[in-house]
């Protein structure tokens, strides 16, 4: 592959019944109305499977979804947003040319990878793009007879409106979410959600409620049948405690919150970037708080490494409160040495609307 072909542009139109068309276009050669001539061009219709074919290639589907998570703990959304839009379209397609039977999995499968599109949206920083991909995931599911995703969907608004401080926005959401969702996980993960915009107020009496609801329903939940992908988060190994110590810290008690986080770091498989980044921005916040700045700073200079691979919007913004909570202290020589780290983590060359600032 010469230089020349590394550098040449593409498009792929991924249409709604499945069909899609694929250009390249040469960039040295202008073609008419100034635009780059086209080198090749392909049409790919959608494929025609019988129930046979379509059993089996579901499975496939199935697991490539699983290998996408754990494909977006290593890297950041640029890698991973592309998959995830070309598995949603070419389920979206497959599912135009199902039989009755097999459409409403099929629908269902590709409203997870539509849905997984949009936190990778938001991690990328683009609420916009993220609002939309979770729609389309409704609407894919909908149409495959799911109606709880709607109800998870408002879970995922309100994070987002908890990220950007509306507490108003992030309670009512939630508790929309709790009121419509059927299942008890999803409850559970509504009533965790209200804790947090409770808390970003200073409520401490309606967090502890609704953490304390939260933590009833979520170990009530049954187990995962595995037969589709569980919604909300897999890789933090007790998201309650994690939860309740984000609270407990923005309520302004961070002892509470290093006792409930405590060691829950080494929980996390180290293949789990993003959970353990996640988590250790928290942490390490926590302990700086406190006054623990050794420790916050060698698991700052942890999470600083971590981010600058898996490029997470939202990791950035506990990354920013971090930075600041170390300026305290400018002649710590620890934090003199983790701060640049610091620095590098929040670095990013991406622009435009959605890019945090």
């Amino acid at each position: 592959m010469t230089e020349a072909d590394v550098g040449t542009p593409w498009t792929l139109r991924m249409h709604a019944g499945g069909e899609s068309d694929f250009v390249a276009f040469d960039p040295a050669s202008p073609g008419g109305g100034g635009l780059p001539s086209t080198i090749v061009s392909w049409s790919l219709a959608p494929p025609l499977l019988e129930s046979g074919e379509m059993n089996s290639a579901l499975p496939y589907f199935r697991n490539v979804f699983d290998e996408f998570r754990r494909l977006g703990q290593l890297f950041g959304p640029s890698v991973v947003a592309q998959l995830c839009i070309a598995a949603t379209s070419a389920l979206r397609g497959m599912a135009h040319q199902a039989q009755p039977a097999h459409r409403d999995v099929v629908l269902r499968l590709a409203s997870r990878f539509a849905e997984y599109t949009g936190w990778m949206a938001q991690e990328a920083g683009s609420d916009a793009a993220s609002l939309w991909w979770t729609e389309q995931a409704v609407q894919l599911a909908a149409d495959g007879g799911d109606d709880e995703l709607a109800a998870y969907a408002l879970i995922r608004r309100a994070e987002l409106a908890l990220y950007t401080g509306d507490s108003v926005a992030t309670v009512q959401l939630a508790r929309r979410a709790a009121q419509q969702a059927r299942s008890v996980r999803i409850r559970g993960l509504a009533a965790q959600r209200e804790a947090q915009g409770h808390a970003l107020v200073g409520d401490r009496d309606a967090c502890r409620r609704a953490l304390d609801r939260g933590a009833e329903l979520t170990a009530g939940a049954a187990p995962p049948d595995g037969a589709d992908p569980v919604l909300g988060s897999i890789h933090l190994p007790d998201l309650t405690a994690f939860v309740a110590g984000w609270c407990m810290h923005d309520l302004g008690s961070p002892a509470e919150a290093v006792t409930l986080l405590g060691d829950g770091l080494d929980a996390i498989p180290p293949e789990s970037r993003r959970a353990r980044a996640r988590y250790g921005a928290r942490l390490a916040l926590a302990l700086a708080n406190v006054g623990e700045i050794e420790q916050a700073c060698a698991i700052a200079e942890l999470v600083a490494s971590h981010v600058a691979l898996i490029d997470s919007a939202t990791i950035r913004a506990d990354l920013l409160r971090l930075s600041r909570a170390l300026n305290r202290w400018p002649k710590n020589p620890t934090v003199r040495r983790t701060l640049p780290r610091l620095a590098i983590g929040l670095h990013t060359n991406r622009t435009g609307p959605g890019t945090p600032a």
